[in-house]
């Protein structure tokens, strides 16, 4: 892979400046690009800052690439269509989909690039195998050696297509490695915190850039038991396991359900109440890493670990296509906080961790 030209996605961030560092000391020939996307706070004119600032340490060439309106229009407008419908999306699975890996990567290879990198904390693994006459290589994400930090949950969206085109360099350190590192190399973002949040909101609050586009409206609070305790701003504002709803009780409440025809919000004592808890959901636009693990015909199901919000601790579950082209999850212990519009992702062990298997979108549940 030596000499090989790779264009490595940098934040301005300490993980992608460290991805940028190991290409270059591994031969690589590194070119350093800061995608402009839509951005509210002007965080994104420091980072292009920062991200300069390490390109020029390390000695590569450092380019500006502006993805603003198709960021707006395939990210931002995404996340606001999902919360005016009264679901919960993931702007950052869309992101890696849309911007990191269909855009960018689309235009590095036009521009001579072998490779695509980002600081993602996930393990790629090369495997080939022959079949008949030909030589096929099977590309497999596992989760982080840093589990803490794995990020494998937003990549489920990636296909091999994709896949053989990507490098993922720091997945295999810990992310105080990753900061050692950078130390050690004088990195300009060696000390610099990471990002929270959603990126391109920064400091502004999700809720108030909603409230730009959503009108608000007035609207019941009901308990399990169907005892109004308050009302609400507007059902689409809020997300399944949600606790500070601007409703005052005597003990913490949280969001179980919400119905933005009727504009109700549902919500339990607790974050234990079994009203959380759901035994199966649906899922739709599933996607699969693997060929070999995608599902032939509805007879089929198989046994996989799920993970329904990033996190959340891996939960065994079984994997059923249905007749249609929707998937259901079957989980053997019920999970909590099962949001519509949020991504369930599977895994299936393997020798050296869990490898990601593939994900959907959560459609409905059922207790």
């Amino acid at each position: 892979m030596k000499n090989k030209r790779v264009f490595v996605a940098m934040s301005g961030g300490v993980d992608s400046s460290v991805a940028a560092l190991l290409l270059k000391k591994a031969g690589y020939d590194a070119v350093g690009v800061f995608m402009r996307c839509y951005n509210l706070d002007g965080c994104a004119e420091r980072d292009s800052e920062d991200a300069r600032r390490v390109a020029e340490k390390l000695g590569i060439p450092f380019y500006v690439w502006d993805f603003e309106d198709e960021y707006k229009e395939r990210v931002v407008n995404y996340m606001i269509d999902g919360y005016r419908r009264g679901i919960t999306p993931n702007p950052d699975v869309m992101c890696n989909r849309e911007i990191k890996f269909g855009l960018f990567l689309k235009k590095a290879l036009e521009t001579g690039a072998s490779f695509v990198a980002t600081g993602h904390y996930v393990r790629l693994r090369r495997n080939s195998e022959f079949r008949i006459s030909n030589l096929i290589q099977n590309l497999k994400l596992l989760q982080a050696k840093d589990t803490n930090k794995d990020q494998s949950y937003f990549l489920w969206t990636l296909t091999q297509d994709q896949l053989k085109h990507c490098l993922f360099p720091i997945g295999d350190y810990l992310k105080s490695e990753v900061r050692e590192i950078a130390r050690k190399a004088g990195l300009p973002t060696a000390e610099k915190k990471d990002s929270q949040g959603i990126c391109f909101l920064g400091k502004v609050a999700l809720v108030d850039f909603l409230k730009q586009y959503i009108p608000e409206k007035r609207g019941a609070v009901l308990t399990t038991a169907g005892k109004k305790i308050g009302e609400h701003n507007g059902a689409q504002f809020y997300t399944v396991g949600q606790r500070h709803i601007g409703v005052a009780n005597g003990a913490p409440i949280y969001v179980v359900e919400k119905n933005v025809k009727t504009n109700m919000l549902l919500v339990a004592e607790g974050n234990e109440n079994p009203a959380f808890y759901k035994k199966e959901i649906s899922l739709i636009d599933v996607n699969f890493i693997s060929k070999k693990f995608q599902i032939p015909d509805s007879r089929f199901q198989f046994p996989v670990m799920t993970r329904v919000r990033y996190r959340q601790p891996l939960a065994k579950s079984t994997l059923l296509k249905l007749k249609t082209r929707n998937y259901k999850l079957i989980f053997k212990t019920p999970v909590k906080f099962v949001a519509p519009g949020q991504s369930a992702v599977f895994y299936t062990k393997a020798k050296d961790g869990y490898e990601m298997l593939g994900g959907g979108v959560i459609l409905e549940s059922r207790i």
